[in-house]
């Protein structure tokens, strides 16, 4: 303890003041200095793999900021939204966390969230153009950035290269009149009882991602209804219904397929819509001899090069943390190239930053680069909360169509019954200045 420090804990309470600003004037440390402060502890929640490897980095962060120590919360995904919720009503949010870029938008209308905007015109580390487009969109809600993208995730497709060259083809095409013709040749070497693509019929992505390339906006009149009837998403409809109708797709869920990638590899189906875990798995679960059997690419659409969805996860700041100036810190830190390609080493994630997709660990990898491709043609999905609704929703009617128990346009109006239903409080809200808007599908509180 140093002098000034035993002055006040020995002289009369009247001399303290005059002990304080000494200190001050002649910067000697006051009692509880620098070498007694306590460091401002973060709260950290991050999900499932994500969070089991952070920790590493996280070490390295509290090396170079002292100050700060990081407790770090690992939460199963399939516990996140109901945690993150409660966590929310109780008043008792991390000061970061880890959230999946569908959530944005609900943890948004339910003021949550801290906007970044002044913190990033502010930093020296990251701005928007450092991220591809149409991830770092699915953060805006109005006219304010809420997340950062930590990693990013999309769909594009992955098929059988060699029974492409048999039938006569070395790419996938880039529009769907050539793709359908590519589909159609595929089906001719594979024979009786294969298909050429597996559009699962419990999963609503395939067909919602087939809309958005038509340029639906799935939701109309500023994400208040739906606009499944309309011209554009019904041309997306009537393409995917008619590849169950015409033989190419098997008109089946994910849990009647037994084994994936043992179908996959005996031709059952050759082409998959998917993401880049199945990198991973596809190198694994296929035997050495099928490793150059297969390979990935963009995505067709209807007249040129398709969008894919925005997916993956972003870095997001609570209101309600008292440390919101060190929580941005470490978003910064994570958020630094050379750490974006540390998590892709250790995790596998696809990395947010453009500039890191230079790296040669995904350049030269062929079916990487295809991502890589997807990921400068990606849109969001509508931001909404409902959306996990609607797409429920999306994928039960589709399913109706698909196996001919109601017409196409009486499943379409169907739809749009249901999503207008989901989003009657929603339209309630905008009626009565609860809550604004930006455009189709986007909110804010």
């Amino acid at each position: 303890m140093n002098a000034i420090c035993r002055a006040k804990r020995d002289r009369p309470t009247n001399r303290r003041m005059h002990v304080v600003w000494m200190a001050v004037a002649f910067g000697i440390p006051a009692c509880g200095g620098s070498e007694d402060a306590q460091p401002t502890t973060l709260r950290f929640w991050a999900m499932g793999r994500e969070g089991e490897v952070v920790q590493e980095m996280l070490r390295d962060f509290e090396v170079e900021q002292p100050g700060i120590r990081v407790r770090l919360q690992q939460i199963p995904w399939t516990a996140a939204h109901e945690k993150l919720l409660t966590a929310h009503v109780g008043r008792s949010t991390p000061d970061l966390a880890q959230l999946g870029n569908t959530w944005i938008a609900e943890f948004t209308a339910l003021r949550a969230l801290e906007p970044l905007d002044d913190r990033i015109a502010a930093s020296t580390t990251l701005d928007s153009t450092s991220y591809f487009a149409g991830i770092w969109e699915t953060n805006r809600m109005q006219d304010n950035i809420y997340g950062v993208p930590w990693y990013v995730d999309t769909r594009l497709l992955f098929y059988r290269k060699d029974i492409l060259a048999r039938a006569g083809y070395d790419s996938i095409p880039a529009t769907w009149s050539e793709w359908r013709t590519v589909m159609e040749a595929m089906l001719r070497v594979v024979g009786k009882d294969h298909y050429t693509i597996l559009l699962p019929l419990n999963e609503w992505l395939p067909v919602a991602l087939l809309g958005l390339q038509t340029g639906s906006p799935l939701l109309a009149d500023a994400g208040t209804r739906g606009a499944f009837a309309a011209p554009p998403f019904r041309r997306a409809f009537a393409f995917y219904v008619d590849l169950f109708q015409s033989g190419l797709a098997p008109p089946v869920t994910n849990t009647e397929i037994a084994n994936l990638y043992q179908e996959f590899e005996r031709a059952y189906f050759t082409m998959y819509i998917t993401g880049p875990w199945n990198l991973g798995e596809f190198r694994r679960r296929l035997p050495p001899e099928s490793q150059d059997t297969w390979a990935t690419s963009p995505l067709p659409g209807p007249d040129g090069p398709g969008v894919s969805i925005a997916g993956g996860s972003s870095l997001v700041l609570f209101r309600g943390s008292r440390h919101k100036e060190a929580a941005w810190r470490l978003v910064e830190f994570l958020s630094r190239p050379e750490q974006q390609l540390r998590f892709y080493h250790l995790t596998g994630n696809l990395p947010a930053r453009v500039e890191t997709w230079g790296d040669t660990a995904l350049t030269q990898d062929a079916n990487m680069r295809a991502f890589g491709a997807q990921l400068r043609r990606v849109v969001p999905a509508p931001k909404v909360p409902e959306w996990e609704l609607i797409a429920t929703r999306l994928q039960e009617r589709g399913e109706l169509a698909v196996r001919g128990s109601v017409n196409l346009d009486s499943v379409l109006a169907m739809l749009d019954r249901d999503v207008d239903r989901i989003l009657e409080k929603r339209r309630w809200m905008l009626e009565h200045g609860r809550l604004t808007t930006a455009g189709p599908g986007s909110t804010s509180p």
